[in-house]
């Protein structure tokens, strides 16, 4: 959920009053404000980042656990509850080292997963989130799915 707002003079020049364009996805939606809400209120609940936290380390422990079993070498950047994983013996901190990670490698996780019910963004440069709605099932099916997608990976050459 978010929002602006300016002196009436500089939001008058917003259309419909004036000739500044302004769009956003289901901006002013009252469906999409009405989650946005509720989830702030969720969110508001104590413990909700320390669970958090919690689904995303568990995530993070098992994948690396399951690189280490296949001899690839995976660098998970994680903030939080949302992540990344590179096949890259190098530490990423800058795009020129994310770009050196193996694509190839990448490409072939990432269609082990799917081909197992598991979706990740499609390019490596994106992020996964963990949310609240995922379960500790969820987090073992996914790391049920990642262990033959890191295999896939793995079989590819470095």
């Amino acid at each position: 959920v978010g929002a602006y707002g300016g002196r009436r003079e500089i939001m008058e020049q917003v259309a419909p009053a004036g000739p500044v364009y302004q769009a956003g996805t289901l901006s002013g939606n009252p469906l999409a404000m009405s989650a946005g809400i509720e989830m702030l209120k969720i969110l508001k609940e104590p413990g909700v980042y320390a669970a958090l936290e919690k689904k995303s380390a568990l995530l993070s422990a098992g994948l690396a656990a399951l690189a280490a079993k296949h001899g690839v070498e995976i660098c998970q950047k994680r903030v939080g509850s949302m992540s990344c994983v590179y096949f890259t013996t190098e530490e990423v901190c800058d795009f020129p080292t994310a770009c050196s990670a193996n694509i190839r490698r990448f490409v072939a996780y990432f269609q082990v997963l799917l081909e197992n019910g598991v979706y990740i963004a499609p390019s490596q440069f994106e992020a996964g989130f963990m949310s609240l709605a995922h379960s500790e099932e969820d987090i073992s099916r996914t790391l049920q799915a990642a262990d033959k997608a890191l295999a896939a990976a793995a079989a590819v050459p470095s």
